[in-house]
């Protein structure tokens, strides 16, 4: 945020101030400062001049105690680094932000020019120069008195309006940036009608009612880092103002997606950890370069030791150590347009009749083509290759395209590729391509579709590894509970993969799940409290691939309660193969019959959707088709039929179970299994299983889609679910009174109650108490993939659910106290305010017998005083220690205090669990606060 003090506000240009805010682009506030007021200025909202700034204005807090109370609750440092800022002020958000106003602006000019006659590529490119031009005069290298001299005209827009000065003018910086990107010759400078349009818009002319308006935008201000999303916005452009599915460009297909600066900072924080700066860096598909100019950035910083740079570092880093690839023209055109304009911000000196005329980019150290085989291209060869074979680099970052187009297209991959290919998307063959620019000691940082690596094929599972094989040590980060905001426009999650930028143990990968949050959302970045980092032995991810994502998705309750049931039980694939039977997916329709179906006429269909919870309709339609594409066998439709739908409720996360007494035929939407050779309660039995919690757990946990970006269940992710013996919980009294239940359900229409089905599906797998909290918080977490339990997900956590997170953190201490009978351990929950952006519990041993006590306490006093008092006891100042989502085990003599941020993914049960161990854990090693 900013900060600016004013002895009389009125007078003082808070518009232009705000304006710069604005076009600055990442802090949401300016706080206005006088001896009586302070006022804060929303930095995301539209500019409005001096005569509409209340617009923008949020609120204003008297120097009083009891209003800057308010305003420490409102946008104080904990309301900012807790999120609770976000909750409190939804209209702060980046939907009015520069980025935002700007790519919604370009839009209706780009459309604007096409539709008058212009080339699109012409019109992007009339646009960028133009856009490069304005910043070159707002940063003042191209001034007033240039452009009378050079084109008789005082501003942009006035050149603009007069097709000879114009040529002029892009004559002169066509001689400082060598034709990357302006025209060599006057032929390429468009039409006056053209030109006018764009200058009507740098004048601020509305495009669509010609009205004047405040032109807003500063473009010596703007990120450098804003050109690339201007890219994206080029690549994925359309005739329309929404693009179609029919209207999609190549670009879309091809899986061009701009990088957001959350991303890029993510995967350059870490690897560039420890660096001198003498670094070579390399990005094989590079875009807009949107990694190349924070990295040219960060190597200037580095090299430069904290001075000011000098431009002969500058353009040692810019020409020498900063490579990149693409497939596409204008991508590369853009990125050294990038990064011309990231040396001239470096440069505080710079002044336009001072340059040196910038040496190319585009063909030496930018190349145009396909990474796979880009060292068979001439200028390929001269950069990328030495005697000795390719070129190795220190540094190799990027976001390769993620797109899969099935067998045919990998079929297409493999005659492009040096070596073999993965079939499950192009994104690893990248990996691979890159380790050959790499030597022993190169570090990786790349953004990759999350798909492959949750996959339960072994052909893509064999992908993976091959690509990540000798990276050591790894680093993942799933970025999928982010798909919202950071790539909205991709069909599949992200993951970043960091490699070799830290130390650590190579037979371990560490592992980061993000979380979604209003903070996230509403500014674009990207938290992470310590709870969501763990590790992963590599080799335990190849003994049982489906613990990577419980590592991601749940806790180490959770990999323990799956390796116990794993170990003790069957899966449910061969459950079935002992009793006769197997899971299938339902029939393929197809667009044209291909396949004789004539057998399956005249059997009730069962179409998406068409199935209940627990409940098969009798009006089914009749199948007509005499061929479908997949019609399956006859044998896999009779009755006894448990049928699961493969899509998610919105409604409720279980899965979705149905059991017909007759033969029908099911739609590919469902995953079906015929008990025709078996007895009729088995169905039953497996459908009250799957309909269970602790089914709905596992799937969250160890399905390849559910959780990630589809609310979808797979044949193989139902087929790997753990069971009991089919046949002898079948013929057990629990196993009977489960089946009854869930057959009484379907005859007589009547809900179940699914705690009963819960507890029941419990005791069946023998789940001790601890056990059960896991699978009842893995439940809940499976409801937080949709939009509104999503956000509750968030919102502080109720007295009851703080109770509940006791509870399990008392039950795992009481295990320790009993040892001794001695002693036992109770728990004050601290009320405090409903808007207080951090909750409190803390736990204390005493000298007594019995069972555990929780006592709520009436805070009396404000947070503050709260972590006072607590930290005098621990002798450590809590509020320093207390940043971001962090998450404090305080210590003292007999107590522990739990300090978190109060939404209620941090107080669930299962979080409990997870804080007793760690806090045994300090008792034992010893350590204080923490």
């Amino acid at each position: 945020m900013y900060f600016k003090f004013v002895e009389r506000p009125n007078d003082a240009p808070v518009a232009d101030w705000h304006r710069e805010v604005w076009n600055r682009g990442f802090a949401p506030l300016l706080w206005i400062v006088s001896p009586d007021h302070i006022q804060l200025y929303n930095g995301y909202s539209d500019p409005q001049g001096s005569t509409g700034r209340d617009k923008t204005l949020l609120r204003t807090f008297a120097l009083l105690d009891e209003r800057l109370a308010e305003l420490d609750t409102l946008a104080g440092r904990l309301a900012m680094e807790t999120g609770q800022f976000w909750r409190l002020n939804p209209t702060v958000n980046r939907a009015s932000s520069v980025a935002s106003r700007l790519l919604r602006d370009l839009r209706r000019l780009e459309r604007d020019l096409v539709q008058s006659g212009l080339d699109r590529g012409a019109s992007q490119a009339l646009i960028g120069r133009s856009v490069f031009a304005q910043y070159l005069i707002d940063r003042g290298l191209i001034t007033e008195e240039q452009l009378l001299g050079d084109c008789g005209q005082r501003t942009l827009p006035e050149v603009l309006f007069n097709r000879e000065c114009t040529i002029r003018l892009f004559k002169r910086l066509q001689l400082t940036f060598n034709g990357d990107m302006f025209p060599p010759s006057s032929s390429d400078v468009p039409s006056a009608d053209h030109l006018a349009r764009v200058a009507r818009f740098l004048r601020g002319d509305d495009t669509e009612s010609g009205q004047l308006y405040l032109f807003p935008y500063r473009f010596d201000v703007i990120p450098v880092g804003l050109i690339s999303s201007i890219y994206e916005q080029f690549v994925h452009s359309s005739s329309s103002e929404t693009p179609t599915r029919e209207s999609r460009t190549e670009a879309k297909k091809e899986g061009v997606y701009y990088t957001p600066p959350a991303a890029v900072s993510l995967v350059l924080d870490e690897v560039f950890d420890g660096l001198t700066g003498t670094e070579t860096a390399l990005d094989l598909t590079c875009g807009s370069g949107a990694f190349l100019v924070e990295a040219l950035k960060r190597l200037v910083y580095l090299k430069s030791r904290g001075n000011w740079p000098r431009r002969e570092t500058i353009e040692e880093v810019l020409y020498t150590q900063v490579y990149g690839v693409d497939k596409s023209p204008s991508a590369v055109r853009v990125a050294a347009f990038s990064l011309y304009l990231a040396a001239m911000e470096l440069d505080p000196g710079l002044h336009l009749d001072q340059l040196l005329t910038f040496r190319p980019l585009v063909g030496k150290t930018l190349l145009i083509g396909d990474a796979r085989n880009i060292e068979a291209t001439a200028e390929g060869a001269a950069a990328l290759t030495t005697d000795t074979g390719l070129r190795k680099f220190d540094l190799i970052v990027g976001n390769p395209p993620w797109t899969f187009k099935g067998q045919k297209g990998t079929e297409i991959r493999k005659t492009l590729s040096v070596g073999e290919v993965s079939p499950r998307g192009e994104s690893l063959d990248f990996v691979v391509r890159a380790k050959g620019f790499a030597h022993a000691k190169t570090r990786f940082g790349m953004i990759l579709s999350a798909t492959p690596f949750f996959s339960r094929s072994a052909t893509g599972l064999k992908a993976v590894r091959r690509a990540v094989e000798g990276l050591s040590p790894l680093t993942l980060v799933n970025l999928a509970n982010l798909s919202g905001w950071l790539f909205k426009n991709a069909n599949m999650p992200a993951l970043a993969m960091l490699a070799r930028h830290r130390g650590g143990r190579p037979e371990q990968m560490t592992l980061v799940q993000t979380h979604w949050s209003q903070t996230g959302e509403s500014s674009h970045s990207i938290e992470i409290a310590p709870s969501d980092v763990t590790t992963l032995p590599v080799a335990s991810w190849k003994r049982d691939a489906r613990l990577l994502k419980v590592a991601f998705m749940g806790r180490r309750h959770d990999l323990l309660l799956l390796d116990r049931l794993s170990e003790q039980h069957d899966t449910l694939k061969c459950c079935l193969a002992t009793l006769g039977t197997q899971l299938k997916v339902g029939l393929q329709t197809g667009s044209v019959g291909q396949k004789n179906a004539a057998a399956l006429l005249g059997l009730p269909f069962a179409a998406n959707r068409a199935v209940g919870r627990f409940h098969v309709p009798r009006d089914l339609p009749a199948f007509a088709r005499a061929g479908a594409q997949w019609p399956r066998n006859r044998a896999i439709y009779r009755a006894p039929l448990l049928l699961v739908q493969q899509n998610i409720h919105k409604q409720d996360a279980r899965p979705l179970v149905a059991v017909s007494q007759r033969d029908l035929v099911y739609a590919e939407a469902y995953v079906g299994a015929s008990f025709a050779e078996t007895g009729s309660a088995l169905p039953y039995l497996l459908a009250g299983i799957l309909s269970s919690a602790v089914a709905t757990w596992y799937l969250l946990m160890a399905g390849s889609a559910f959780g990630l970006w589809r609310r979808q269940v797979k044949e193989a992710d139902i087929a790997g679910l753990p069971v009991p013996d089919l046949k002898r919980a079948s013929e057990s009294e629990l196993g009977i009174h489960i089946a009854q239940l869930v057959e009484k359900v379907h005859n007589s229409g009547n809900a179940v109650s699914r705690e009963t089905l819960d507890e029941l599906v419990c005791d069946l797998y023998g789940l001790d108490s601890a056990e059960r909290i896991v699978v009842q918080d893995g439940l809940r977490r499976a409801t937080w993939q949709w939009v509104a339990a999503r956000r509750q997900s968030t919102e502080p956590a109720s007295l009851s659910d703080r109770s509940r997170y006791a509870r399990a953190f008392l039950s795992r201490m009481d295990t320790w106290m009993k040892v001794s009978n001695r002693r036992r351990m109770h728990a004050e929950i601290y009320d405090l305010a409903p808007d207080t952006p951090i909750g409190v519990v803390r736990f204390a041993v005493e000298d007594a017998r019995g069972q555990p006590e929780i006592n709520v306490v009436p805070a009396g006093a404000e947070l503050k005083a709260v972590l006072g008092r607590i930290g005098e006891r621990a002798r450590v100042e809590i509020a320093r220690e207390l940043v971001g989502v962090r998450e404090l085990r305080v210590h003292s003599e007999n107590e522990v205090s739990i300090i978190k941020p109060a939404g209620l993914r941090h107080w669930l049960g299962v979080c409990g669990l997870e804080d007793a161990d760690a806090v045994l854990r300090d008792s034992i090693r010893g350590n204080g606060s923490r």
